[in-house]
């Protein structure tokens, strides 16, 4: 029996190319926006801004990517996903990993923090 890419489908995030083929045009910027939203409530638990919206969806994406592996490896559930267009997006996930991913990439850099310019 093949289980394809990611043999827990259920746990894992499904964010591949064919996914947004996948999904309407309304379904994938819904998508994008959630990404958004979450990104930008990574970079501000962490403190530190990246960039703009654009930016921030990129960051709510390898959040997501970064969260649910996390989630794998450590065994714990996914919590507060939402359905688009048949697909999950793991909105705590996300959350926590964009944070991280900010917060290394804070460390990395000195760029501006939020509320000081």
């Amino acid at each position: 029996m093949n289980q394809g890419k990611y043999p827990h489908a259920q746990t894992e995030l499904d964010l591949d190319m064919d996914l947004f083929s996948n999904m309407t045009l309304v379904e994938t910027l819904l998508m994008l926006l959630i990404a958004g939203v979450c990104g930008l409530i990574g970079q501000a638990i962490t403190g530190y801004s990246i960039g703009g919206f654009l930016v921030s969806i990129i960051v709510g994406l390898i959040g997501a990517f970064l969260g649910v592996w996390l989630a794998g490896e450590l065994g714990l559930p996914q919590w507060f996903t939402l359905q688009i267009g048949g697909s999950s997006f793991p909105i705590v996930w996300s959350i926590i990993g964009s944070a991280l991913f900010v917060g290394l990439i804070s460390l990395l850099s000195s760029r501006r923090r939020l509320g000081r310019r």
